[in-house]
């Protein structure tokens, strides 16, 4: 007997900041050692914009507002499938650091046009989003 396999959702958000684009790096599978936006999972119950807001708060003690749907990622490989909405969002309060120095080794603003390798599925689907829409204020 095979036992069924569901997708797991996520979440993400996309923090500009003059310019600049805010990343962590992963520790944690899947993609680890990857540069990705900041997010996390979405808990039973808890509506996709709340989890973006409670995780990103949890890994980095900001509190963020969210603007707008940006994209939703699909990350699909032999071990796992996400399905991420990603939000394109500002800093209301605070100022990034790692909170969750297990799950991130690091977090930083990145121009657009000198970005870190390697990025996450989530990540280059946003800035394909991003760049298709012209919106890198």
């Amino acid at each position: 007997m095979t036992s069924q396999r569901f997708p797991q959702l996520g979440c993400g958000a996309a923090i500009l900041e003059g310019g600049r684009l805010l990343l962590v790096r992963r520790r944690r599978p899947p993609e680890a050692g990857h540069w990705g936006l900041p997010g996390g999972k979405v808990d039973w119950g808890e509506r996709v914009e709340a989890a973006t807001i409670r995780e990103i708060a949890e890994e980095l003690g900001i509190e963020i507002r969210c603007e707008k749907l940006l994209t939703v990622a699909d990350q699909i490989d032999e071990d796992a499938h996400w399905v991420a909405p990603v939000f394109l969002a500002e800093i209301a309060a605070g100022r990034p650091e790692v909170k969750e120095p297990e799950a991130l080794a690091d977090a930083d603003w990145f121009a657009l046009d000198r970005l870190p390798a390697p990025l996450t599925i989530a990540t280059q689907a946003a800035l394909d989003a991003l760049n298709a829409g012209g919106d890198t204020s």
